[in-house]
């Protein structure tokens, strides 16, 4: 029997970087420069938010896996717009009972742009010195 070569297949650029991250009760599978809809934020449009809650975070050589989050991980996204998902009918009918009730629904959603995935370590947090306030009887520290 002949043996078939196999061609090496063409990759395309596409970057191995991804992160598993836990947002509005949901998981999400993001990768950078791409935008994915979220459940409604309280972000003004442009505004750039942080999601410290990584569940796992692949940088194409290392795979990290946290337990329930990954330290020290975070996902930068920058909030492009606020939107409105497909209007779902939800219909109920109850047979020989002659009741029947409608019912429609949008979700209410924001549009995030990933900017950058990253495991940073944080440098040792030095200890604050308290001060201490006295004002009549009461001490009060900050």
């Amino acid at each position: 029997m002949s043996e078939k070569k196999s061609t090496p297949k063409k990759e395309s650029q596409k970057s191995d970087t991804y992160a598993i991250v836990e947002a509005s009760g949901k998981q999400f599978w993001l990768q950078p420069n791409r935008y994915y809809d979220l459940d409604r934020c309280n972000a003004a449009v442009d505004e750039v938010l942080t999601i410290e809650k990584v569940l796992l975070i692949n940088d194409g050589k290392d795979l990290k896996l946290g337990k329930p989050y990954v330290k020290d991980a975070k996902v930068e996204v920058k909030v492009l717009e606020h939107r409105r998902g497909p209007k779902i009918i939800v219909y109920k009918m109850r047979p020989k009972k002659k009741t029947r009730r409608k019912n429609g629904h949008r979700q209410e959603l924001t549009r995030v742009l990933v900017q950058s995935i990253s495991v940073g370590t944080k440098g040792k947090k030095t200890k604050e010195s308290k001060e201490t306030i006295t004002t009549g009887s009461k001490v009060e520290s900050k």
